[in-house]
C-alpha cells in the first residue's frame, strides 16, 4: 500500500493499461523512445508493418535502452490484422493526426483504448483516416507554427499521459466512462 504522500506519483499498472500503435514507423530512435514510454506506463506497443528498420536495429535497441524486456510488444502485418485479432471496435481507436477535427482536450479516453500514430514523414495513411473520420484527434498547436508537426515520440508521450490523466481522474472520482 502506498503512503498518502506517494499517491499520484506512481501508476497502477493494472487499471490504466493503454495500447500504443505505430503504423509504419520509419525512424528507429523514435520507436525506441515510444517503447520506453510504453514500458514505464504499462502500455502495450503495437508495430504495424512495413517498418522502416529491422527489429534488431542497434539504434532502436539503444533508444529503448534496457526497457525492451519490460515492453509488451506485438508486430502486425497490417492494421486490419491488428483490428481483427485484437477485436478492436472503432470507438476504442484514437487516430492522431495534424488534420484531426477533435482536440486532444475534447477526446475521451478509457482503459484499453488504442492510440494510433503514423510514420514520421507522412503521418497516418489517408485511407486509414478516411475509414475512421470521427476518430481523428489533434494535439493542439499554434495555428501557424514554423514547424509543421511534433516529433512522433513526443506526440505519443503527450497522448499517453493525457489519456492516463483522464483515466485516473475518472477512476478517482468514480465516474463511469
Amino acid at each position: 500500500m502506498q503512503k498518502p504522500a506517494a499517491q499520484g506519483l506512481f501508476l497502477d499498472a493494472g487499471t490504466a493499461r493503454l495500447n500504443v500503435v505505430l503504423v509504419e514507423p520509419k525512424i528507429p530512435p523514435n520507436t525506441g523512445n515510444v517503447a520506453r514510454l510504453c514500458a514505464v506506463t504499462a502500455s502495450r506497443l503495437h508495430l504495424v508493418a512495413p517498418l522502416g528498420f529491422r527489429i534488431d536495429d542497434k539504434d532502436l535497441r539503444r533508444a529503448g535502452l534496457d526497457y525492451w524486456d519490460k515492453v509488451h510488444a506485438a508486430t502486425w502485418s497490417s492494421f486490419d490484422e491488428l483490428l481483427e485479432v485484437q477485436a478492436v471496435g472503432a470507438m476504442r481507436l484514437h487516430l492522431f493526426t495534424g488534420h484531426g477535427g477533435t482536440s486532444l482536450w475534447e477526446a475521451r479516453f478509457s482503459p484499453g483504448d488504442y492510440l494510433v500514430l503514423g510514420d514520421e514523414v507522412g503521418g497516418l495513411p489517408q485511407k486509414l483516416l478516411d475509414r475512421f473520420p470521427g476518430r481523428q484527434v489533434r494535439v493542439p498547436m499554434i495555428p501557424e507554427p514554423s514547424a509543421r508537426s511534433l516529433n512522433l515520440s513526443t506526440c505519443a508521450g503527450i497522448a499517453v499521459y493525457e489519456a492516463l490523466r483522464q483515466i485516473h481522474t475518472t477512476q478517482t472520482l468514480g465516474i463511469s466512462g
